[in-house]
């Protein structure tokens, strides 16, 4: 247990170290692209640190330990917006990080919302039906994710051509587009290959513990395979790119509902349909979470209640909520 405890904790270092990289080359491209760090961190970086889930949850499709996938997937979402409450907790700011700077991120949350709530629908209706191996509720997720893509890429565009003219446009320290793009790319590797370790040892020592298959996905392996958010949000913070911290989560969730499409079709049968109904418990908290921070976001205020968030803690009084009712449940 102690050999497999200190093997978790190099895995998380590595990642630490990575995930500080790909932040900063993320910035970077964002600039050298004109993406705008809103979209950069909803594209780009949302999709390198969601790659651990990607691996892992195929692998254990294969397996056939399907709880532990979409407990994993949709535990993972709760862990992103459990991490965004917390860093907005802490940040010593007097001004909230989820106000009119980050209005624009309502779209994505949004987006996360609609995509969540076909993954629960499809939890609940349990259908058995594939198409080329495929149920209905992936192919579904991932067309709605393309289509929601296209319209939150128009609507940034928009708002870093209005932040181009409004900001300064000199950043002397910026690396080049080839060094971004390399640095980028070997960042995101590294994470791709460390995260299914972490996720692995995290599932020995859970198994180990006796505890089911859904809460082992929601809490443990979510906990492992959103390290990746968690470093790449505060080093984004540290940056003072909020844009790309809140892109990074709602485009992190996002693309967590999408994998669904690759895991099921790993799965020799509908995923769905195999699943147990207490992950409906958790797709339901993550719908009402995010409703929460998108009602943050669009309220706009500016000050602060004492020193902390009212609904930063809301989400983090939600997220545990859920997670001892899913212990409850016995999933």
């Amino acid at each position: 247990m102690l050999l497999i405890l200190l093997k978790f904790a190099l895995a998380a270092a590595v990642i630490v170290v990575a995930g500080s990289f790909l932040t900063r080359y993320a910035d970077a491209l964002a600039v050298h692209t004109r993406l705008g760090q809103a979209l950069a961190g909803a594209v780009l970086l949302a999709t390198a640190t969601s790659l651990p889930e990607l691996t892992v949850d195929c692998s254990l499709a294969r397996q056939g330990t399907v709880d532990i996938a979409v407990g994993d997937l949709l535990g993972s979402s709760l862990f992103n917006l459990l991490i965004l409450a917390g860093i907005d907790l802490v940040q010593r700011s007097p001004r909230r990080m989820l106000s009119r700077m980050a209005a624009a991120h309502a779209l994505s949350a949004t987006m996360s919302v609609m995509l969540t709530a076909i993954c629960l629908i499809a939890l609940l209706t349990h259908t058995d039906r594939t198409f080329l191996g495929v149920g209905p509720g992936p192919i579904a997720l991932a067309l709605v994710y393309v289509l929601g893509l296209r319209l939150v890429h128009f609507d940034q565009q928009f708002a870093a051509a209005a932040a181009a003219e409004a900001e300064p446009n000199d950043h002397p320290d910026l690396p080049s587009l080839g060094q971004s793009i390399l640095g980028f790319g070997v960042a995101a590797v590294v994470i791709l290959l460390t995260g299914p370790r972490m996720a692995t040892y995290a599932d020995q020592v859970a198994t180990a513990t006796g505890l089911g298959g859904t809460f082992v996905g929601t809490t443990l392996v979510a906990c492992s395979t959103s390290l990746p958010e968690l470093v790449t949000t505060w080093a984004a913070v540290r940056m003072r790119a909020f844009d790309l911290a809140i892109g990074n989560i709602f485009g992190s969730n996002s693309f967590n509902m999408i994998i669904f499409l690759p895991v099921d079709a790993c799965y020799s049968g509908s995923l769905f349909a195999a699943a147990s109904p207490t992950h409906a418990l958790s797709a339901g908290c993550v719908i009402i979470v995010t409703s929460v921070y998108t009602l943050g976001m669009l309220y706009r205020a500016e000050r602060r209640y004492w020193l902390l968030e009212p609904d930063a803690l809301l989400v983090i009084l939600l997220i545990f909520s859920a997670l001892g009712l899913i212990r409850a449940m016995g999933g």
